[in-house]
């Protein structure tokens, strides 16, 4: 996740076999970008990362790549498919299941939320759904309230890291805020609205989102490594170490109650199941024609990259001209970026586990990530 529009920071701030299009990394040609990629990886660790590992797909095959160590002062390496915190790569999950919802007339993207939850939120009747995944409904950071929510420090590690939160409160209490603009006004990225769009996708089908999206889309694509974990702290399987400074002294957060994220940001995936998703709901198989459509129309960010965002979703152009889709990530400890060509058959995914989330080396780790995922459509610079 991430706060505000803090390029994805906390909350908190993309071949042919298979069902979507990957090859099985055991009998893949290996991908034509693999040397120049590892050289991108090893410059992520000399940024200041831990570890990081990357699936990279295109019309050769599977490439995999790992560099760094699993724990800060380790010796073992990063898993090649270990599990990582997605952050807010878990928004494309929720809009995917409020998009077939849509597809199913259950509901309508310009359904004021006040039909769904009444009471719920002040406006209500002036907020769609279509204004809530795309970050236009003006509701609110709820991580901008550092007294009930603090992200960093001593106090996350007491007041939040094992405590478990109920989306209602923290959505009503973001509400009550002075909100950034009237409904439509304008854009501002808040994880309040994706904590309001998975009580969306409760209300209207009587379960749990994280229930929805393992019926949805984790089961049906055979999302192995893919959970949702609720309040659950573990991350399950083999997977790297994430931390955070407090104090002077690295603090491995990788255990954390992620209920405050919800389906903003709590999720836990792979570098390959993120592949399979995006490869799946790109390819048109997750969403009928017209409601892929809505998610990848897009509303102007303002960033100085040209992204622009759609509906869970964000547009890219990179430095060569091609332009991707796809979504960034991050929570304590762990960075994701997830990039994918338009037609679903060119594929990265990146996941970092950090020395410090919150440190000075935060932005060249970045720019180093966003190096090596570039790289991959465009080549070496």
């Amino acid at each position: 996740m991430r706060v505000s529009n803090v390029g994805g920071r906390v909350l908190l701030s993309t071949a042919a076999a298979m069902s979507v299009g990957l090859a099985p990394a055991a009998h893949a040609a290996t991908a034509t970008a693999g040397p120049d990629l590892q050289r991108s990886l090893d410059a992520v660790v000399a940024a200041g990362a831990v570890g990081v590992q990357a699936e990279t797909v295109d019309e050769r095959g599977v490439w995999r790549g790992t560099s760094g160590t699993a724990r800060l002062g380790g010796s073992r390496p990063v898993p090649r498919q270990g599990r990582f915190r997605i952050g807010s790569t878990t928004k494309t999950f929720t809009a995917t299941v409020l998009l077939q919802l849509v597809a199913e007339r259950r509901l309508g993207l310009d359904d004021p939320v006040e039909r769904h939850l009444p009471g719920l939120v002040p406006n209500g009747e002036h907020i769609t759904v279509r204004q809530v995944l795309n970050h236009t409904s003006g509701l609110r950071e709820y991580l901008e309230d550092s007294d009930a929510y603090p992200i960093r420090g001593q106090e996350f590690l007491d007041k939040v890291r094992f405590t478990g939160f109920s989306p209602e409160r923290i959505v009503r209490g973001a509400a009550r805020k002075e909100p950034y603009f009237p409904p439509g006004g304008g854009w501002h990225y808040s994880n309040t609205n994706y904590l309001l769009a998975g009580l969306v996708i409760e209300k209207v089908t009587g379960r749990p989102y994280g229930e929805e999206v393992r019926r949805r889309i984790i089961v049906p694509l055979g999302l192995g490594n893919t959970s949702v974990p609720g309040g659950r702290t573990s991350v399950p399987g083999p997977h790297a170490h994430g931390y955070m400074r407090v104090g002077g002294r690295a603090v491995d957060i990788t255990r954390l109650d992620p209920s405050w994220a919800g389906a903003a940001g709590e999720m836990i995936s792979t570098t390959g199941d993120l592949n399979r998703f995006f490869g799946a709901l790109l390819g048109g198989r997750l969403l009928p024609p017209a409601q892929l459509a809505a998610m990848q129309t897009t509303v102007a960010t303002g960033s100085p990259d040209g992204s622009a965002d759609g509906l869970g979703l964000m547009r890219m152009p990179l430095s060569c001209g091609v332009t991707v889709w796809g979504k960034d990530g991050g929570i304590h400890g762990f960075t994701t970026q997830s990039l994918h060509s338009s037609d679903g058959r060119r594929h990265i995914s990146i996941s970092v586990n950090e020395a410090d989330f919150f440190g000075e080396e935060y932005p060249q780790v970045i720019a180093a990530v966003q190096k090596a995922a570039t790289a991959a459509f465009c080549g070496p610079e």
